[in-house]
């Protein structure tokens, strides 16, 4: 078993593998800004990846790192997130860690990429510079409750009548539960095949976003929302819209938009070799979290 450090512990996917970590016997660091703070499971460690020399510190010892940070709601985000990867980078290889998990977004490379995929891949190339193994897991909508893209559907077809939705919502994309994402995390830590590659991960459809919200909208209420395609909504007056009508904020909003026009499916399932296993259907991957959401309303 291995030491593994997991930034963004109490983020939307770190405060789910940490624990998966814990199952599989890894001794388990959670990286965070504030340890004081931290009531998770393992060991808090209180670091910065703008911070070389916190995270000297928090890497001593480490075996396998996993990187889970952006910037998505800083209008600067590519430049913050390269300076952090290379930041990282150097300090992984400084300390001897010998593998470094990467979640970053699908996309094929021949397509014209948004900021945010564009920012992904450079972050992907970045952690690796200073000669660290990367294991890459290239992602698009991850479904479960509180993360950011899943948020957006989920509010859209809840809190809105009706909608008028730019010609992107005809673009296919491959929607991937939170609880197969955490399981493919958890199952290339530490495995000499995953060393060095990337990897395609996603759920067992290929959908439009306009698919995706109109079983988001069954799974919630079982009712149908009127949708009118409009041909011309740009990028920001579209996050201006989800700004108004959900908790997403327009920098964050306008950053994920800007990557709906591209096609973002798996075309590369070497993935199961590495870690066995059918992942969850998109309706099934809905239905965990919305329940998960009414359980945490619950107990408040």
């Amino acid at each position: 078993m291995a030491t593994v450090l997991v930034t963004g512990a109490t983020g939307f996917i770190g405060r789910r593998l940490v624990p998966a970590l814990i199952d599989a016997g890894h001794d388990v660091r959670a990286m965070t800004r504030r340890p004081e703070s931290y009531d998770g499971p393992g060991e808090p460690v209180g670091a910065d990846v703008g911070d070389r020399a916190s995270l000297d510190e928090a890497l001593r010892g480490v075996d396998v790192a996993i990187y889970l940070v952006h910037s998505l709601d800083d209008p600067d985000f590519e430049r913050k997130d390269a300076d952090a990867a290379r930041s990282f980078s150097a300090a992984a290889a400084a300390a001897g860690v010998r593998q470094i998990v990467y979640m970053g977004g699908l996309g094929h490379d021949s397509d014209e990429l948004s900021a945010h995929l564009r920012s992904r891949r450079e972050v992907e190339e970045l952690l690796g510079r200073d000669g660290v193994p990367v294991t890459v897991l290239r992602a698009a909508i991850v479904v479960g409750h509180g993360g950011i893209s899943w948020e957006m559907t989920r509010q859209l077809v809840k809190n809105l009548p009706a909608m008028v939705v730019p010609k992107w919502v005809a673009t296919r994309t491959q929607p991937i539960a939170i609880d197969d994402v955490v399981r493919y995390l958890a199952g290339v830590v530490d495995h000499p095949d995953a060393l060095g590659r990337v990897f395609e991960i996603g759920g067992t459809e290929q959908l439009t976003y306009l698919d995706m919200m109109r079983v988001a909208a069954e799974a919630a209420g079982g009712r149908r929302i009127p949708i009118v395609v409009v041909p011309v909504l740009t990028p920001r007056l579209s996050s201006y819209w989800l700004a108004l009508v959900t908790d997403v904020d327009a920098t964050t909003g306008r950053n994920l938009i800007d990557s709906m026009s591209t096609e973002v499916v798996v075309r590369d399932t070497s993935i199961r070799d590495v870690v066995p296993g059918e992942p969850l259907s998109y309706r099934e991957s809905v239905r965990r979290a919305l329940a998960e959401r009414a359980a945490s309303e619950e107990q408040r």
